[in-house]
């Protein structure tokens, strides 16, 4: 009798569990990225100061980062990705 209902509890939380994974959606925890289409002059520093409250420094590191660029220069009309 307690092993029929212990199966039937790990049946049902198995379910559950499945279910719940299906309909998992992602949290967005890394908020919205935006597009940004280089121009003419820009720098990375220009282009953090612009769009980014506080220190331009750590946000041409994110820029780097997210685009994958280290040291590459910028061309006008690429598009780069803004954390």
């Amino acid at each position: 009798m307690f092993s029929k209902t212990l199966s039937k509890i790990i049946t049902l939380a198995a379910l559950v569990l499945v279910a719940w994974s299906v309909a998992a959606s992602p949290s967005g925890a890394h908020g919205r990225r935006t597009l940004y289409r280089v121009r003419p002059d820009d720098t990375l520093w220009t282009i953090a100061a612009s769009h980014y409250a506080g220190d331009p420094g750590a946000a041409v590191w994110q820029i780097e980062a997210a685009n994958h660029l280290g040291n590459a220069p910028l061309y006008p009309g690429e598009t780069l990705v803004l954390p």
